[in-house]
């Protein structure tokens, strides 16, 4: 299993905000990426105590626990299943249903699940691993951030979420950033025109994502439009 590199602390940023580590010049695949996130993922959680499970996350109604019950709840969910699962939750509660169908698992439960389901499969294993990838990192996020425990995320991997964002309107990341331009103060990438907003490459995918609590890590003239597109 993964070790979780030792976090780095910086006060500008908010206490669950990620850092970014130097890696190599390997170009990695976005399968190879996802395992990666998820191996990070299933070490932080052997970590967790049950009360940190129980903390409320970014991800509105959902505690840390349900969060990691959603990750995993499509993982050996082929179309017929996804099909399925649609129907019982009405298309728009499928999300809800899947965490309820590992709701009776403990935390020692889901994260031993986590750490033997390291490769993407099912649903999560679609587009090459690219959705394992985009929500894995965001989801990561959802719940480190109120735990106020930041790590460093490998600025290859991160550079490739933040530029496959916007192309991903499941996800609503460009009506969000319309008529904005983003840059990351702690890798090249930038996106967009307008009124600029700046910060961690980190906060910049999770105010994309729809998560207000990114936003006081950012600054610049656009700030403003973003944060009140995100309540």
């Amino acid at each position: 299993m993964a070790v979780i590199p030792t976090p780095l602390y910086r006060p500008a940023l908010h206490p669950g905000a990620a850092m970014i580590a130097a890696d190599d010049d390997t170009e990695k695949s976005m399968m190879d990426m996802a395992r990666a996130e998820r191996a990070e993922l299933a070490a932080f959680l052997t970590t967790l105590t049950l009360q940190q499970w129980e903390t409320p996350s970014l991800c509105a109604g959902w505690s840390v626990k349900e969060v990691v019950a959603h990750m995993i709840s499509y993982e050996d969910l082929g179309v017929f299943g996804l099909l399925k699962r649609f129907a019982k939750g009405r298309i728009v509660r499928a999300n809800e249903v899947g965490v309820d169908e590992f709701a009776g698992l403990s935390p020692q439960e889901l994260a031993d699940y986590v750490g033997r389901h390291l490769q993407p499969r099912g649903l999560t294993a679609g587009f090459g691993g690219m959705i394992a990838l985009v929500d894995g990192m965001i989801h990561h996020q959802d719940i480190r951030r109120p735990l106020g425990q930041p790590r460093t995320i490998p600025a290859q991997r991160l550079d490739r979420v933040l530029r496959l964002m916007p192309k991903n309107p499941r996800l609503r990341a460009r009506p969000r950033i319309k008529g904005l331009r983003l840059r990351a103060t702690d890798l090249d990438w930038t996106i967009g025109t307008g009124p600029e907003v700046t910060g961690p490459g980190e906060a910049l995918l999770m105010a994309m994502a729809g998560r207000p609590a990114a936003v006081s890590d950012l600054s610049g003239p656009g700030k403003p439009t973003l944060a009140g597109r995100l309540g």
